[in-house]
């Protein structure tokens, strides 16, 4: 049976001219209809690619090459209670955010001329496609790299590598929302999306644990091989659960009126896009630089939590995974849920609520270092209750502000500005640390990065009819 097409956009609401030109897709899609199945292929997407945020990037590989494993030897040797024992590990945990850093500046040059060239050809899948084969190939590629302090540049260069692969398939994959929802379902579907990711760390997270409570199943542990394993089983399960959305979400059409040009000239035409968004769409240019500050401090909770935990807090290996369960446990439950406080407060209360909870969060978890595990995990479990909320909400509000049709132009700024400003958390994280000698001064460079977001954050506003327009009673089924 033939799957129902979208209805025809209809005309758009009485605009004036500036705001004529910068109508959203979301407002020419009016209340269209959306097959559940593509729903649910666009949001396991998420599920399938989550493996490498929370197992890779967050509570496992990044733990892994962060570890004393990967100390050179005249380091290894001497005793933990050795300050330059400490030191060596915290330059370690500097060098990660470095290579991170770097991987930002290059996903700050492509991911909007990539996401404009795709707008134009409508070409959304084939770059979400390509991207995320990118992702896989950097995790299946850790399997190579041993427990070694000769090997730490290799696995820093691949996580650095998947984080911009990841960042350009998010840039199609968050502009393929607009394709999926309509202006009073795109906070729940955009959650819905998050809370599958979340779920999905949880299955491969809880797997490590049954892995390593079971010896492992006779793998061998040395030169790091089941971690290294670990890496490549992610590689596999991202290209499984991955198939749904190629094969059920309709490729969106080039968007009219867009010229298609040079990969160079796109550098041109950009600069002149931006001074349009400027002056045709205030709002989403100041949400841009705003959530470019906060979405980097929020980055940085995740990909230095786990370590912090590791190093300041003395959690084991299985500790570590134990609290990844549970934090994307919380996460995706309260991820989900969110989902409807944004379609009924708006995305803007939702931000501002869980960044004012993640910064008093931190602090806490600062000031009490010393005060045992229980801190970090009681505080650790909100942060993780706030995050998930944090950034759904923001794809959200960017769907509801972009003009039709530069879906992926927008968010391909989207990932821009937050990778013009990524270097902000982990600079902070370094910085502070190598200032002042202990790792657990990090976390304040952390929260000092997500304040300055949610100030700036105060001074953005959605425009009237957009709020209008989500606010409205639904009377979908």
């Amino acid at each position: 049976m033939t799957e129902p097409q979208p209805p025809a956009a209809p005309s758009a609401p009485n605009l004036s001219t500036a705001e004529m030109q910068a109508v959203t897709g979301l407002e020419l899609a009016g209340d269209r209809p959306v097959p559940k199945k593509q729903v649910w292929s666009w949001a396991l997407w998420d599920w399938a690619t989550q493996p490498f945020n929370s197992v890779i990037t967050t509570f496992v590989f990044s733990v892994y090459i962060t570890s004393a494993l990967f100390l050179a030897p005249e380091v290894a040797g001497l005793s933990p209670d050795d300050p330059a024992y400490d030191r060596g590990l915290a330059d370690l945990s500097s060098q990660l955010g470095l290579a991170i850093g770097l991987g930002g500046i290059l996903i700050a040059l492509l991911a909007p001329v990539l996401g404009q060239r795709a707008d134009a050809a409508g070409r959304r899948k084939f770059w979400l496609a390509l991207a995320t084969g990118g992702v896989i190939l950097s995790m299946a590629l850790m399997v190579f790299v041993e427990a070694d302090w000769r090997f730490f540049w290799l696995g820093a260069g691949l996580l650095a590598a998947g984080t911009v692969f990841q960042e350009i398939a998010g840039v199609n994959y968050n502009a393929m929302l607009v394709q999926v929802s309509n202006a009073r379902t795109v906070g729940r579907v955009s959650g819905l999306g998050w809370g599958f990711g979340y779920l999905g760390g949880i299955v491969v997270l809880a797997l490590v644990v049954v892995a390593d409570f079971a010896g492992w199943f006779g793998i061998p542990t040395e030169d790091g091989l089941n971690i290294r394993l670990v890496a490549l089983f992610c590689a596999i399960w991202t290209l499984v659960f991955s198939l749904p959305i190629f094969l059920n979400v309709p490729e969106a059409p080039a968007a009219p009126g867009r010229e298609r040009v040079g990969f160079f000239r796109s550098y041109v035409v950009l600069a002149k896009d931006i001074a349009r968004l400027w002056r045709e769409s205030r709002p989403t240019f100041w949400f841009l630089l705003a959530s470019a500050v906060y979405r980097d401090g929020l980055a940085g909770v995740f990909t230095f939590g786990a370590v912090i935990a590791s190093i300041t807090f003395g959690f084991s290996f299985n500790e570590v995974v134990i609290f990844g369960v549970a934090a994307n446990v919380v996460a995706g439950v309260s991820t989900i849920l969110s989902g409807r406080l944004d379609d009924r407060f708006g995305p803007r209360a939702v931000i501002l609520a869980t960044l004012a909870g993640l910064i008093v969060s931190a602090v806490v978890v600062f000031f009490a270092h010393d005060a045992g595990k229980t801190v970090f995990w009681v505080f650790g479990l909100f942060l993780s209750a706030l995050v998930g909320p944090a950034q759904a909400a923001s794809r959200s509000f960017l769907a509801r502000v972009t003009p039709a049709g530069r879906e992926g132009e927008i968010f391909g700024l989207y990932a821009t500005t937050g990778r013009a400003a990524s270097f902000m958390a982990p600079l902070a994280w370094a910085g502070f640390i190598s200032l002042f000698g202990a790792q657990y001064w990090g976390i304040l460079g952390i929260a000092l990065i997500l304040a300055a977001g949610f100030v700036m954050m105060l001074f953005v506003r959605l425009p009237t009819r957009v709020t209008d327009a989500a606010s409205a009673p639904t009377t979908e089924r």
